[in-house]
Formats: C-alpha cells, structure tokens, sequence
C-alpha cells in the first residue's frame, strides 16, 4: 500500500510567510528616530537627554533620552506596533540616530552648551560602529538555524517522521496505534507456557489452525471466525493465551488496548479503527488482538449523557461495520479480552462478529498443579516441595495469583537467607498475599487482645461444629493487614450450594460476635466485616438465588449488567419491607442459633480460646484435642494436615470475611 502523496509545499510557504512578517515588523521597529544637529543641539540645552554614543568611524552617534523627555515623546508621536520579539532585546534601543558632519566642531559645540549650561548631565560615551554586513550575516545564521530546527524538531514529527510512532503525532493521529508482531518480531510465547486452560487453549488453537490450514476447513464449506472473544475474571491468563495464539499462529499479530481508541478529538477513534483494519487486511491472513475491549464495546444509549455526537458510539459503529459489513471478506481475525462481558454491546456479541465466547474460569485443584508447575521451573526449590500440597493451599487462586505466590515466597526465602525456597516460605507468602503483613509488635491492650481471642475461638468452635462450614485450619490473634485477628479454611470447591449449607456458613460467620455476647455479655465494633458478609449473603439469598420461602422463587439479578443503570427498584416498596424483614430473620435465626451452639460448648470455648492466647497461633491439630474429630468430615481425617503452618482459604476477596476480627 502506497501513501506516498509527494512533499507538501504548503508548510514551508506558510513559514516564509510568517518570517516574512517578523522580519518586516522588526526592522520597521528596529530603525530609531533621525536627528539633525540643530535639533540635538535643542534637546541638549533643554536637558532632555540623558546619554549619546558617539561612533567616530561612522560620523553617526545613538541618542538616549531622560525618562521625563520619553514619556513627552510618547505622548506625542502614535506609537509603532512593536515586533514581538521586542520582548528579548539584550540592549536598550536609542530614541534617535544622529549624523554629524565634522566630529571635532561637534564636540566644541556639545562642549560649549554644557560650560554654559552647568545643570546639563549629559554623559558622552564612545564606541565603534555598526557593520551593516556584519548584523545582515548574523541575522541570516541566526534565523536559518531557527528555521531549521523547527523544520527538524516541529514540522517532521507533525508529518509522522519524528520518534513515538505514526500514531502519536498530531497529522497521524486518526491512525492505529497497534504493535505489530510479525517474521521480524517473534513472540516467543506459545501454548507450553500456558497451564490450566485447556479448554480455552483448545478453541483457540482451532483458531491458530485455520489460519494455518484453510483449506481443510474452506473444502467442507466451513469459514474462518470472524471474532474471538475471552472473557473471565482478572488473572486467569486471558492476556497470556492471546500471547500463545500469537506465537503460534505464524501471522501478522496486531496487538493494542481498547483505550488506544480513546481520544478527545472527535472521529479519531473512528479513524484509528478504520486504519488498523486496513493494515490487516493488507497483510491478510492476520490477527487483531483487542485487550480490554469493553472501554470501547459497552452498550450504546445506556448511560449516555454527552449529547448525540458520542466519541465512543461513533468508535464502536465503526468497529461493527469493519467486523462484518462490506467488503469485509478477509482472512483478518479480531481477538479480544474482557472481564467485564455483562456491559458490552449485544450487537458486538452477535453470531458474525464474534462468534466465539470462551470463557477462562479460575483454575481448578489440577490446573492449579500446572500453573505451580510453570512458575516454579524458574525458582531454585527445596527437594520436599510438594506441589500438590501447594495446589491444595490455594483454592479460588487465578494464574496472576499463583505467580505472585511464588515470587513472594522467593522473596521471602532471600530476605530470611535461605539457600532455596522451602515449604514454609510459599506459607509465609500465602499468608502474606491473603491476610496481609504481619504485624507482631502492635500494641493491643490486655483486655482487648483477650476480647479477639474469644472472637475468633467463636468462629473456629461453630465452624467445627456444625456439618457444612468450611474447616478451620488455623487461628490466629496476630494482627495481619488491618485485623486483629483472623481464621483460615479449606473450603469445599463446589459448584452448588444449599440453602442448608448456606445457613451453616451464615452461623459461623456470626460465631465471633456470638462469642464475645456470651463471654462477656457485650459486643464490639470488631465484627464489621463479619456483619457486611452475611448481610450480603442474606440478601443473595432472598433477591437472587430464591432460597426464600416467603419471596418465593423470583430473582432480581439482572445478568445483562444492565441494572446498573435504572433508577428505580425491581420490585415494589411493599415487597421491599418483606425483603428487608427476611434478610434480619435469617441473620437474626442464625445469630441465636450461634448463641446457643457456643452456650453448650462454653468449657470447649474458653479451652481454645486460653490455648489461643497463650499460643497466639494454633491449628487444626489443636482443635481435635479440644472438640474431637469431626465425624462428618472423612475426607479430611484421611489426609490430616500437619501442624505446621499452613494457612489455607477459599480466595484472596474473601479471607478477612467472616474469620477477620476487625478494629474500627
């Protein structure tokens, strides 16, 4: 493709013509007033002038006159326009040019006038004279190097020559601002290096295929997808796959931002979208890869309050009609990223345009092996490191997560002087990542470091306790990020729950403030975020999931996303107040369920919570001392834990739920 258009005389025409106005203002305002003898002669002996520069090899001299004698003369004469570049005068201009005829009869003349007149003050200075070839020359270097730098520093970079790239000049500033990959810059990404999403890695390698081997597609009738789209929550690799295809597809990859469209002019990220598809398609077969597409893809005429002309619809029409419009039957590819797929525009996410949504799910138990695997290839290990065990300690992580684990406990390993990293580095570096740094030297009172311990032994007794809470691992009163205290779990990894299960999960998330009501007849402030979680959770179960016998099976969750924006509720105030009533008799009927499960076990109660305070840390091991095992949980009894330290939980967002104790 040739954009070629020859040089543009348009700009240099339109310097000269401005130079040419400088020029003209400056030696229209450069050249002073001339003065005859007999009229210097007059100002001398009325003392209007305060100075004369007398160049003798010119015969000419440079008038100055006093302040009160300027402000006369301004008065009189119309002022001149000044040329702009008066401002960066080095010296003070004369207010007149004299010439003389013979210097010697000049100077017997000025000597004279000053004998007679002795208040004249008058200061008579010489100097040499001008050269007018000397100044043409300086002024002709000196407006050729400014016009030469603003050739090379302006003019290239507003014609896309200078640095930053085509795109981020100001006459390229409706093109496409991708990063091209191709034969001369290789990904080096493939699918080896991405573990845990094989399904996802099965639908794009599919992808990769075809542009490979069309023909054994294209012979049966089929046809290349026209979009690909992967969406799933932050971390779980959907940047990292786009990398593989990348490197694997042996194509022109094309690889930018939804923000890249963003600009404040209007019809730029039109433009931009138009020249990016144009640079595919003349490498076709090619890839477009879009990360975070939701910046330009959320649903038009939602939310729009910027008038008719919306910058954004404008980019996203646009991108439509480049997807599947006319003339759009090419082997071009468009790969995109979101976590946020409930906003986006449903005529983006039609059959046509992206025709494949694949979903990129936290890993499961297996999965997480691999990641593991992966990423501890390039940490120098201790022989007893169990994956594994490892995979099991972090349930609900993503592939961001698990990388940041292991470069945690790396760090960590370095900062205590280990030769390798060992099992309880990658603890400390869960714990650290989950609950926050440890803070062993807070000050808490007595009293108060007595009232965190009753709390958390309150959530560890009722989770012990009944059938369907997560098992407690590990309890602990150090204060961590900003609790004072927290509880870790294994939660089960399912796909549903019940409303039994839910109840369960609700009673040991309300244990500690039960706790400190039957310990010391009051509660506190600590339970804060105890109190947000079953709150919510009591609100998804009578507005979302229908486990509400009164409200019935009605859900008000709006999967479209699109609830954000309606003012009004769902559902009538008369329903309203029967939601809010139910929400307070769930959490009321578990809040005394818990009072009475921790009234029955108080001797087990303070048993753990004294072992806890003088232990600060006690684990699961510790528990079955007090309680016994639990006979409900046989999965658990056969692969115990060991007492050492492992905190374990359900995800990073919910550790300091309904384990953390904390202060307000």
């Amino acid at each position: 493709m040739n954009n070629n258009k020859g040089f543009n005389w348009f700009f240099p025409i339109l310097i000269a013509a401005v130079l040419l106005f400088f020029f003209t203002n400056m030696n229209s305002d450069s050249s002073s007033n001339s003065l005859d003898e007999e009229g210097f002669f007059q100002l001398l002996q009325q003392g209007k002038i305060q100075d004369v520069m007398i160049y003798k090899d010119t015969e000419k001299a440079d008038v100055f006159l006093t302040k009160a004698a300027k402000t006369e003369l301004a008065n009189k004469q119309v002022a001149k326009d000044k040329s702009p570049f008066s401002t960066f005068d080095f010296a003070p201009k004369p207010d007149y040019t004299l010439s003389f005829g013979d210097l010697q009869l000049f100077l017997e003349k000025f000597d004279k006038i000053k004998q007679e007149n002795p208040a004249i003050a008058t200061k008579r200075d010489y100097g040499i004279g001008k050269n007018p070839m000397t100044e043409l020359l300086f002024t002709a270097v000196f407006w050729i190097a400014i016009m030469a730098l603003f050739y090379f520093v302006i003019f290239r970079k507003m014609m896309g020559g200078g640095g930053g790239g085509p795109g981020g000049q100001i006459f390229s500033i409706g093109k496409s601002r991708a990063k091209l990959f191709d034969e001369k810059e290789k990904v080096q990404v493939t699918f080896k290096d991405v573990a845990g999403l094989e399904g996802a890695k099965e639908e794009v390698q599919e992808v990769v295929d075809f542009l490979k081997n069309s023909e054994k597609y294209t012979k049966l009738g089929g046809k290349i997808p026209k979009g690909v789209l992967l969406v799933g929550p932050p971390g779980t690799g959907k940047t990292l796959l786009a990398k593989a295809v990348a490197g694997e597809a042996k194509v022109p990859f094309f690889s930018l931002s939804g923000s890249d469209f963003v600009e404040m002019f209007v019809g730029v990220g039109a433009s931009r979208v138009r020249d990016l598809f144009a640079q595919a398609k003349a490498k076709s077969p090619a890839i477009i890869f879009i990360d975070e597409i939701d910046a330009i893809g959320r649903a038009r005429g939602k939310g729009n309050f910027t008038g008719g002309n919306d910058e954004r619809e404008n980019t996203l029409n646009q991108l439509l009609t480049e997807m599947d419009g006319f003339g759009t039957d090419t082997n071009v590819i468009v790969m995109a990223a979101t976590n946020r797929a409930d906003i986006l525009d449903k005529a983006l996410m039609r059959a046509g345009r992206f025709d494949r949504s694949i979903y990129v799910d936290l890993p499961e138990l297996h999965e997480r092996k691999e990641i593991f695997n992966v990423h501890l290839a390039k940490i120098k290990l201790d022989e007893n490191i169990d994956r594994e065990f490892l995979a099991k300690q972090t349930p609900g992580f993503s592939g961001a997560d698990i990388a940041n684990v292991c470069n945690e406990a790396a760090l960590i390993a370095a900062r205590n002087g280990h030769e390798s990293v060992n099992k309880q580095d990658f603890l400390d570096a869960v714990d650290r990542i989950i609950g926050g740094l440890e803070k062993k030297n807070k000050a808490i009172k007595p009293s108060e470091k007595r009232r965190v311990a009753y709390h958390e032994a309150g959530h560890a007794t009722i989770s012990w306790l009944v059938e369907h809470a997560a098992p407690l691992l590990k309890v602990t009163i150090v204060p961590r990020g900003r609790s004072l205290g927290a509880a870790w779990y294994l939660p089960e990894e399912r796909q549903l729950t019940t409303t039994e299960q839910m109840y369960d999960e609700l009673c040991a998330t309300l244990g500690g403030r039960a706790a400190e009501q039957v310990i010391f007849g009051n509660i506190s402030t600590g339970a804060l975020s105890d109190l947000e979680r079953v709150t919510k959770q009591a609100q998804a179960m009578v507005t979302i999931y229908g486990l509400n016998e009164k409200i019935g099976n009605i859900s008000y969750y709006d999967s479209s996303g699109q609830s954000e924006y309606n003012i009004g509720k769902p559902y009538s105030e008369q329903t309203a107040k029967i939601i809010d009533e139910e929400i307070s008799k769930i959490i009321a009927t578990q809040y005394q369920r818990a009072l009475q499960i921790l009234s029955a076990n108080k001797d087990k109660l303070d048993a753990l919570a004294n072992k806890l305070l003088e232990k600060e840390v006690i684990f699961r091991e510790d528990l079955e001392e007090i309680f016994g095992q639990r006979a409900w949980d046989p999965e658990l009894t056969e692969h115990p834990v060991s007492n050492t330290h492992t905190p374990e939980n359900e995800s990073p967002e919910t550790i300091l739920g309904p384990e953390s104790n904390t202060q307000i």
